[in-house]
């Protein structure tokens, strides 16, 4: 529980004597303290929530505005951020853009809306791309911090695979609410190390803190994990994709999500099907099979699935892409596909963690065979043409392959929040986008006070 946040709230519409009162009870429902003790934290935290709404009456305007942000009055859950659907990759757009009003150049940003970034370094007389990602930990695996652990470096290595680089290290930033067991820290860790080693790529640093420090009560494991990669050419990114290139799917088993999905629905031997470093060693094929400089593009299949992903390069490269049906569910883990079959989710909207590739016909027949040679199965399951857009191609009829407002729901409380975007989904987008160029706006006027006084 975010106390700071309730008595932001709470302060506005009540007396300050009831909503110390609530708080107290609110801390004494976590905390194994004394009435007066709580009362006293109670206390404290309004007082303090009280002394930064003086601002209103502070005389710097630059001050006041530098202080608040930027309000769209839309609610992450509404607009869906983080569920992987048309509103979170509408979101992600506008974060893209505040990156590239920067005076600072990367050969791929988060404009591209691709896995990883990119940026080219002289190494003496030598060029070297050097490529950066970052995962957060699935929200529904706090109270399995080696699940989480596990996956999110799965996730973030894949992202720095998939742009054509060679993993070379990992960092950590942990965070643990207030009241959260110390064991969660160290389990979390063990995860991503398992990764580490069997994969050989070091964790060489990380920032362990707490969720909020004082202010936010409870266990909940808030944490990601962040991957470096260096390739001497240039990456895999989506935007070489070209018409005529065969798309390439390798065998999902699924991460985090599939997980979520297998723990919430009490159907644990999937989690096994998970437990692998497939997607690493058919990249690692790739690489050392020479055949990295020949592939045109590459990405795991995890953002609102294969309709997400599908939708992305379409967007971004202007190219169309066809896909069929049934070769796709083929590569889907028959364990994993079992599982969502018979809950009603959609393979093709849900991240089950396979590596596709899209290139040349001949460079293609030449990536099947090194990554079957490692034990990864793998298949082709479309092409790439110039229609503009995604499309499926299911028994002999094609349709639009379109992500929805949100990722496949994959659990219960997903599923009573549902998929369907809202009315108002045009007016949320306004104001999202009047928020994004406000923050923008405030970062410029920050650079220039700055740049004026030195």
């Amino acid at each position: 529980m975010d106390i700071e946040g309730f008595v932001r709230r709470a302060i506005i519409e009540q007396d300050e004597k009831s909503v110390q009162d609530n708080l107290k009870y609110k801390i004494l429902e976590y905390k194994d303290i004394t009435p007066q003790k709580a009362g006293e934290m109670a206390a404290a935290v309004i007082e303090e929530v009280k002394n930064t709404l003086k601002i209103e009456e502070h005389d710097d305007e630059f001050l006041k505005e530098l202080i608040k942000y930027p309000k769209s009055e839309v609610g992450m859950g509404e607009i869906g951020v983080g569920s992987r659907g048309e509103g979170d990759f509408f979101v992600h757009r506008k974060i893209a853009e505040i990156v590239s009003s920067v005076k600072t150049s990367a050969l791929i940003n988060p404009s591209a809306q691709d896995d990883g970034g990119v940026v080219k370094a002289e190494l003496g007389s030598k060029e070297a791309y050097i490529t950066t990602a970052v995962d957060g930990i699935h929200s529904r695996l706090s109270e399995y911090p080696f699940l989480g652990g596990f996956h999110v470096a799965r996730a973030t290595l894949r992202d720095v695979c998939v742009m054509g680089a060679d993993p070379v290290a990992m960092l950590s930033d942990l965070h643990l609410a207030d009241d959260g067991d110390v064991g969660k820290l160290f389990d979390f860790t063990a995860g991503v190390c398992a990764v580490s080693e069997l994969v050989d790529v070091p964790l060489v640093a990380g920032s362990t803190l707490r969720v909020g420090g004082d202010m936010v009560l409870g266990d909940r494991l808030v944490s990601a994990v962040g991957a470096v990669g260096v390739s001497e050419y240039p990456p895999t990114a989506r935007k070489r994709a070209e018409a005529g290139d065969v798309i390439l799917l390798t065998e999902g088993s699924g991460g985090g999500t599939i997980t979520t999905t297998a723990l919430y629905h009490g159907m644990f031997d999937v989690i096994r099907e998970t437990m692998n470093v497939s997607f690493i060693k058919a990249s690692e094929a790739i690489f050392n099979a020479g055949l990295l400089p020949k592939v045109h593009a590459m990405t795991d299949v995890t953002n609102g699935g294969l309709r997400g992903d599908a939708h992305e390069i379409a967007s971004t490269t202007g190219l169309g892409l066809t896909f069929f049906e049934d070769k796709i569910r083929d590569m889907v883990n028959p364990k994993v596909l079992e599982m969502l079959e018979k809950l009603d989710i959609d393979p093709l909207g849900v991240s089950v963690d396979s590596l596709m590739i899209i290139a040349p016909k001949d460079v293609a027949t030449e990536v099947k065979k090194v990554i079957s040679s490692v034990g990864v199965r793998i298949d082709e399951i479309g092409y790439v043409d110039e229609s503009g857009k995604s499309k499926l191609m299911k028994d002999g009829v094609e349709e639009e392959l379109k992500p929805l407002f949100r990722e496949a729901a994959y659990t219960k409380i997903k599923k009573i929040v549902g998929d369907i975007e809202p009315e108002d989904f045009n007016a949320m987008k306004d104001k999202v986008q009047k928020a994004a160029l406000d923050a923008i706006d405030k970062k410029d006027k920050v650079v220039d006070m700055i740049k004026g006084n030195e």
